[in-house]
């Protein structure tokens, strides 16, 4: 890393060009605010099933009132997994958020880092992709066997993803926990005990 006060060109070049890296992050911003404004789409849309639902509530059947609340927990569902990727990639990733004047601030928001992100948006993609075959399970006499079978295999993917990823994240914090306790901790290597013979 270059010196705060750089005085070759070479410390230079090096000084500015790691400060225009680092001010790139911001770029991510918009993309934040992109997806900020999709659950306002979601809410749109949200709204929407829910009107149709309540205004057909007397004539539909059981099945298809099930199908129409199956419709809103989905979107709900990626409502919160646009919320956890807003908050979470924006402090992972751009800026720590200032909360101390917030008082309802989530405590799991600001404590997920980078790995425990990927697992909850694989959980609840997992969580998306069974409401969907729920769904599609609720009205099996409307789809082919060829279109349900994908959508099991699709499922089943996700789920061996994320018991996957899980037990390699484990393993990974495993095998550094124990390489830390290997270095004393961290700290300083064991001494000698007793003084130095032959001297």
């Amino acid at each position: 890393m270059a010196s705060k006060n750089p005085t070759t060109v070479q410390e230079k070049l090096e000084y500015y060009g790691e400060q225009v890296l680092f001010a790139s992050r911001w770029l991510l911003a918009p993309f934040y605010i992109g997806l900020a404004v999709s659950i306002g789409v979601l809410l749109v849309k949200f709204m929407a099933e829910l009107l149709h639902l309540v205004t057909h509530a007397f004539t539909s059947t059981e099945g298809e009132v099930i199908l129409g609340v199956l419709a809103l927990v989905d979107l709900s569902l990626t409502g919160s997994l646009l919320i956890i990727v807003i908050f979470s990639g924006y402090e992972n990733f751009v800026s720590k958020i200032d909360h101390s004047g917030h008082r309802d601030w989530p405590e799991w928001m600001g404590t997920i880092d980078f790995a425990a992100l990927k697992l909850k948006l694989l959980s609840s993609i997992v969580a998306i992709s069974a409401i969907q075959l729920l769904k599609k399970f609720m009205a099996i006499d409307k789809i082919s066997e060829r279109e349900i079978f994908w959508l099991v295999v699709i499922h089943v993917v996700f789920v061996v993803s994320s018991v996957l990823l899980a037990l390699s994240d484990r393993i990974a914090h495993g095998h550094s926990k124990g390489h830390d306790a290997g270095n004393g901790g961290g700290g300083k290597p064991a001494e000698q005990s007793g003084p130095a013979k032959g001297h």
